[in-house]
């Protein structure tokens, strides 16, 4: 693993997991995903994770048009890294997935790392009532669902984008999705130095225990030696400790309301701000230093904030 003096914070605006009724402080609408993002990174967030709601129904979207409404807004404002989402949300075909980084050009994008069970029903038992009819489906339908990407799928994306000159967040929820990312780091299809995000704490993917967390950083050590930055993701609670943890073994951290929705036990986030904020207080009290979104772009080799598409 790369060893830095700076900790890289990127910070997942909204997502496609959580549902508005889950939290008033999701941002959904485009004025709302813009304020939560700028604020992010006015607190210390080097990269901005973004994905898209329909202005109307506050659904998952990757229509270009939603992205149009806040990218601008958000460039103008700051000068974070935008990493856009391939991912994009629940039974999205891959020409929907892959739109948005098409029209977008960005710095990064987020890039899973294999095909997976994704199961968010349980979240349906802790909502008492759904402002929106679509929301409970959507959850419930998770328990019959396969979140897709095939090596085809990889390969596509990782080529159309890399035309682009997108580098990726390559989001690894399992220790079999580092060996995808090593075949076509061997194939020469991605080239050093590797974001590789891992996740913990998603129903379907790697459970949260530290264990995992270590055996994670040595399977990729062992990989990819001083090619990548490992960054760390947990699911819901499991946020903080696991990204301090990840921390105090050298690597970055991701915050934000697509992750978790909650800032202590019981009390939810009012914002991503706040996250981003105590995360960097609690790196900082360790002495460890926060990246600038510049120092970032020189560790991960992005092409620049002048050269997007937005």
């Amino acid at each position: 693993m790369k060893r830095s003096k700076k900790v890289i914070i990127s910070c997942a605006v909204t997502g496609s997991v959580h549902t508005p009724s889950m939290s008033p402080y999701l941002p959904v609408t485009p004025a709302q995903i813009a304020e939560q993002a700028i604020e992010a990174a006015a607190a210390g967030a080097a990269i901005l994770h973004l994905h898209a709601r329909d202005p109307e129904t506050a659904k998952p979207t990757q229509s270009p048009d939603a992205f149009r409404l806040f990218l601008p807004q958000i460039k103008q404002a700051c000068d974070a890294i935008v990493n856009i989402t391939t991912g994009g949300g629940l039974g999205m075909s891959m020409d929907e997935r892959l739109s948005a980084a098409k029209w977008a050009k960005p710095e990064l994008a987020s890039m899973n790392m294999g095909s997976m069970n994704f199961n968010l029903s349980g979240a349906t038992a802790r909502i008492a009532a759904f402002k929106h009819d679509w929301e409970k489906p959507y959850l419930e339908n998770t328990k019959d669902y396969i979140m897709p990407n095939t090596f085809a799928q990889i390969e596509r994306a990782m080529l159309e984008l890399g035309d682009l000159g997108t580098r990726f967040e390559f989001e690894c929820y399992d220790t079999s999705h580092l060996y995808n990312l090593a075949h076509f780091a061997e194939r020469g299809i991605v080239k050093p130095p590797f974001f590789v995000q891992a996740i913990f704490g998603v129903l379907g993917g790697i459970g949260p225990e530290p264990e995992n967390l270590m055996s994670m950083k040595a399977t990729a050590d062992r990989l990819f030696g001083d090619d990548y930055y490992l960054s760390i993701l947990a699911a819901g609670r499991y946020q903080i400790p696991f990204t301090t943890m990840g921390a105090i073994l050298g690597g970055h951290v991701r915050v934000g309301l697509e992750d978790n929705l909650f800032l202590n036990k019981r009390e939810l986030a009012p914002s991503n701000a706040a996250l981003v904020a105590k995360s960097r207080r609690i790196l900082e009290e360790l002495s460890l230093d926060i990246a600038t979104p510049e120092e970032a772009r020189a560790m991960l080799g992005t092409k620049g904030g002048d050269q997007v598409g937005f």
